[in-house]
C-alpha cells in the first residue's frame, strides 16, 4: 500500500482536505484531544476518493457533535461515509443517532467498548505490556495530569500519548505521530461526558436511532475487547458487520501484520 495523497493536502479552519471532490468520505480522529492522527488513512483513501479530515475543537460531547454537523455541512457531499477511529467511532456513532438524514454509512476502527462491563480491564492490559520503568512514568505523569495548580498539560499527556500507543500496538512499523495537536482540555472535558453516557447504558441505546449500515473493524490485539464492540452493537444494529483483524493493535494502519488487510477491508466497505 502508498501513502502518497493523491492531490494537495488544503488545511482551513479546523479541517484539511485530501484528495478532489465530491468530499463523501470523512475520517474522525481518536482522543479526545489527539488532532490530525487518522492522516496517514486520508492520505491512502485520497488515491480514490476526495476525503475530509474535521479536527475537533470543541470542549463538550455535545459541542463536537454540533462543530462536526458544521463542518459537514459546509464541505461534505451528503449523506456522508464516517470512518472514526478509538474516540471518534463512538463521536461517529452519536452522530449517526443524532442526525441520520446525513449519514451514509459508519465504519468504526479500534471503537472503545460500548457497555462498561467490557471497559474495566483496558489499563491493567496496557500496563501489563509495558516495563517497570515505563509503568513508573505512566504514575508520574498521572499525577500531573490529575493536579489542579498544573496549568500546561500538554506535555505530560502528549508522552502519556506515547507510552500506551506503545503498548497498544503488536507489530508496529517505524512512524511519526501525526497528531497535529494535544489538548488535554478537550480530552478531560468531553471524555467525562462520554464516560458518564456509556455508564448510563444510553451510549448503546443510541444505535436504535442508526438507519445506516455500520461496519466494525477491529485488531485482536487492541487492549479494547472486540465483544464490546461485536457483542453490544449486534444487539442495537439491524445492518451491522464486524471484521477482526490478526495480530493487530489499536491503529491498523501502522500494524506490519495487518495494515494491508486493513485498507482492503476499508476500501471494500467504502464501495
Amino acid at each position: 500500500m502508498t501513502s502518497t495523497p493523491s492531490s494537495e493536502v488544503i488545511t482551513i479552519k479546523n479541517l484539511r482536505k485530501y484528495g478532489k471532490e465530491p468530499f463523501s468520505i470523512a475520517v474522525i480522529h481518536g482522543g479526545p484531544g489527539a488532532a490530525g492522527e487518522m492522516a496517514p488513512v486520508a492520505n491512502e483513501l485520497a488515491l480514490n476518493w476526495g476525503i475530509l479530515e474535521p479536527l475537533q475543537t470543541a470542549t463538550s460531547l455535545q459541542g463536537q457533535v454540533e462543530e462536526l454537523k458544521t463542518v459537514l455541512e459546509k464541505n461534505a457531499s451528503l449523506p456522508v461515509i464516517l470512518i472514526g477511529f478509538s474516540w471518534g467511532a463512538w463521536l461517529s456513532f452519536i452522530f449517526a443517532a443524532d442526525y441520520p438524514a446525513l449519514v451514509k454509512k459508519l465504519i468504526l476502527v479500534a471503537s472503545g467498548p460500548f457497555e462498561e462491563k467490557y471497559a474495566a480491564g483496558i489499563q491493567e492490559t496496557r500496563l501489563s505490556r509495558l516495563s517497570d520503568q515505563d509503568i513508573a512514568e505512566v504514575k508520574s505523569l498521572m499525577e500531573v495530569l490529575d493536579n489542579p495548580p498544573v496549568k500546561d498539560k500538554t506535555a505530560a499527556f502528549a508522552r502519556f500519548g506515547v507510552l500506551f500507543s506503545k503498548a497498544d500496538a503488536y507489530d508496529p512499523m517505524p512512524c511519526e505521530s501525526q497528531v497535529k495537536d494535544y489538548r488535554f482540555d478537550i480530552f478531560q472535558s468531553v471524555w467525562k461526558d462520554a464516560a458518564k453516557l456509556r455508564r448510563s447504558g444510553k451510549l448503546l441505546r443510541l444505535g436504535k436511532g442508526i438507519k445506516c449500515p455500520v461496519s466494525a473493524i477491529h485488531g485482536d490485539y487492541d487492549p479494547h475487547p472486540a465483544d464490546g464492540v461485536e457483542k453490544s452493537l449486534s444487539t442495537v444494529l439491524k445492518d451491522f458487520r464486524f471484521f477482526l483483524l490478526k495480530n493487530c493493535g489499536h491503529k491498523p494502519w501502522i500494524e506490519r501484520q495487518a495494515k494491508d488487510r486493513f485498507f482492503r477491508i476499508l476500501n471494500k466497505e467504502l464501495r
